[in-house]
């Protein structure tokens, strides 16, 4: 299968307004490392292990008046909603990389694994023999940074404020096409017919916003310059591969810089450092 013949729900954005509160910088690094520790916390203590719907709700985001206060209650609930999907998936990486590595000598139960895998993420008639499917299952399986996962979501979602998330638990601004499969925007043009899509929770929704730029044929260049930057041992960053979301938005190049400008701000990039890549082992 070739990598141009992705296809997925395609994600819309509702241009936001972007952070305009300045912070020093030495305390956005305290920040930054204080987020980083409460994801590791909450998922060693028991989100790592909570089915979805034992995980918290999210806080009424408008109850916050003061604009630092309201970034900070956000980001450090969906950090760990990020991270521990982006640990999930380094999981399903690290075991894909191992088979790999013996892909001429796999057990049924492996070989199993693999389609169940490639038909999770999109990949149709997976081929076992076919050098050029292995490389497009191993290009999908890999993290978001959460610099770019925070960013979009704030922007998308209004900082958790916006109808779509209150209501329905949407903060990627991801559509639909099924009549009742979601909110009909109040400004949608006569005669169109998309929804924007609902979830039972903020999770689904991350989890939808992940699958989304690992799968869909739009991020396609951003799948493969991760991929070169895992090949020259660089970091994947959100900085890195925002660059590659001029389909997302139809606002394209102002919409990059606006993500651009809210990850440096608000010095999201220092999270991306948490996540390793997954080297080629296996139990």
């Amino acid at each position: 299968m070739s990598d141009q013949n992705e296809h997925g729900h395609k994600a819309s954005a509702e241009p936001q307004q972007s952070s305009g509160v300045v912070v020093p910088s030495n305390e956005r690094r305290v920040n930054a490392l204080v987020l980083t520790v409460a994801a590791v916390v909450l998922i060693v203590t028991g989100w790592r292990t909570l089915p979805s719907a034992a995980i918290p709700a999210p806080p009424d985001f408008s109850m916050y008046t003061d604009t630092e206060q309201r970034k900070q209650m956000f980001f450090e609930y969906f950090l760990p909603l990020v991270t521990l999907r982006n640990q999930q998936i380094l999981e399903q990486r690290e075991r894909l990389l191992a088979l790999s590595e013996r892909r001429g000598s796999l057990m049924f139960w492996q070989r199993m694994w693999l389609q169940q895998l490639a038909e999770e993420y999109e990949i149709t008639e997976f081929d076992l023999a076919s050098d050029e499917d292995w490389e497009v299952l191993i290009r999908r399986v890999d993290i978001v940074p959460p610099s770019l996962a925070l960013a979009q979501a704030a922007n998308e979602s209004a900082w958790g404020g916006s109808r779509f998330a209150v209501e329905g638990n949407n903060y990627f601004g991801h559509w639909c096409f099924v009549a009742g499969c979601g909110l009909v925007p109040e400004d949608r043009p006569a005669g169109a017919q998309h929804e924007v899509a609902a979830f039972d929770s903020p999770l689904h929704s991350v989890q939808r916003y992940i699958h989304n730029l690992n799968s869909h044929e739009a991020y396609l260049e951003l799948r493969r310059r991760r991929e070169a930057l895992r090949e020259n041992d660089r970091l994947v960053s959100g900085l890195e591969l925002v660059g590659d979301l001029d389909r997302y938005s139809e606002r394209g190049e102002a919409y990059i810089d606006e993500l651009s400008e809210m990850i440096r701000f608000n010095e999201l990039d220092e999270l991306d450092e948490t996540l390793e890549p997954a080297t080629a082992t296996e139990n």
